[in-house]
């Protein structure tokens, strides 16, 4: 009871256990991704989206599994409505125009604005199900797109699923060392590697002049992943009609240069 995964500073004399859950059997994922956040409100879900449709983009067969049971928002972006549907081999994805597979409690609910007032054992064993229950088919990279925090969720995912790496999402703010060292502890824990660090809302450039504005001050990424021996993925502008093509369910239309780069380092760590 309580277990927290991590052996390296437990008395306790017990066997550790191998709590990873079988995928659906009639799928076969090749490689797990991890997107995390020490906190939220950072763009994990944003920034999940778009390295998801920049790897698809590439020719890989790419899924998101959304794991945010209680903020489902990649439904939302990608405009894929439920509820979905069930044959002999599980649970079917929605598929975005591009062919991108996804689960999210919010193809399952009645009503997308319904509220998941859940406690985490249940949220836990759903996300669980998602991995198992659910027909993904031959897929090359699945991205998970993990709650804010360290919680039971993403307990879970790193127990029960054989999650490859994590990309952790940050913003340019002083807390920036915090909410990383947060995600780094947590991953060094369950001895899962990190893919290395995305920040979101980095800078906005100006419309008139072109000049960069940090609008949330300078960034203090580089010294913290030098700190941290982590790798810098992108650094991401704030551009308002990326806001807009998530509300209209568009975000493969979302053009982010910097993110095809940070799909590429990802592959070759990964491969």
């Amino acid at each position: 009871m309580g277990c927290s995964g991590d052996c390296s500073s437990c008395s306790s004399e017990c066997e550790k256990k191998d709590l990873r859950v079988a995928c659906n059997e009639y799928s076969k994922v090749k490689k797990v991704i991890g997107v995390v956040s020490g906190k939220g409100g950072v763009g994990k879900s944003l920034v999940t989206s778009m390295l998801a449709t920049a790897m698809q983009v590439k020719g890989n067969a790419c899924a998101i599994l959304d794991a945010d049971v209680t903020g489902p928002s990649i439904p939302k972006a990608f405009g894929a409505k439920g509820p979905a549907l069930q044959n002999e081999m599980g649970i079917l994805p929605a598929e975005s125009k591009t062919g991108i597979k996804l689960m999210s409690i919010n193809l399952l609910l009645e009503k997308e604005d319904a509220p998941v007032i859940w406690r985490g054992p249940v949220i836990s064993g759903v996300v669980q199900q998602f991995w198992s229950d659910v027909f993904w088919g031959d897929v090359d990279y699945m991205f998970v797109d993990m709650p804010p925090g360290t919680g039971d969720v993403a307990l879970t995912v790193f127990q029960s699923i054989p999650v490859d790496g994590i990309v952790i999402v940050t913003t340019p703010q002083d807390l920036v060392t915090m909410i990383v060292k947060k995600a780094v502890n947590m991953a060094n824990a369950m001895d899962v590697p990190i893919l290395g660090i995305v920040e979101n809302m980095s800078w906005l450039e100006c419309p008139d002049c072109g000049k960069k504005i940090s609008v949330f001050g300078e960034s203090k990424l580089d010294e913290v992943a030098k700190e941290l021996d982590i790798s810098v993925l992108a650094k991401l502008p704030i551009r308002p009609e990326i806001a807009g093509l998530v509300d209209k369910g568009a975000v493969e239309l979302a053009e982010v240069k910097e993110l095809y780069g940070a799909a590429d380092k990802i592959k070759e760590i990964l491969d």
